[in-house]
């Protein structure tokens, strides 16, 4: 896992990256959260939609809202990066469009979006 430090004028904004799946269970998603809270001092996070489990995008297993809840309860926002149209269901589709209306959580096409996205809501 790469973790880089991104200055803005909302303040600081950490970009995920890496090669293998970091968000596979409430716990990994926890323990991402700590990570880059202690690398970087900031609750606001960038990643790519490979670094999280496929699991998380089927909604019937729960784990999408089980995580994102977690995400809530520690203030932490986090804009995901990719190509959403590769899941055909629409109530996935449906839960992108209103995590995209909110201030938390972000389905995004690319990384500069997101940045741009959290730079707006400060920690």
């Amino acid at each position: 896992m790469n973790i880089t430090r991104i200055e803005t004028d909302g303040g600081t904004i950490a970009v995920v990256s890496g090669s293998e799946v970091l968000i596979k269970d409430v716990q990994s998603a926890l323990d991402l959260m700590a990570t880059v809270q202690y690398e970087t001092d900031s609750r606001r996070i960038v990643m790519d939609q490979s670094l999280i489990s496929e699991s998380f995008f089927d909604l019937k297993t729960r784990l999408a809202g089980d995580i994102l809840q977690k995400f809530i309860n520690y203030q932490v926002k986090i804009a995901i990066i990719g190509d959403f149209s590769v899941y055909p269901s629409q109530s996935l589709q449906d839960f992108i469009y209103e995590c995209n209306k909110g201030h938390d959580f972000f389905f995004l096409p690319s990384e500069q979006e997101g940045i741009e996205r959290l730079s707006k809501w400060n920690n």
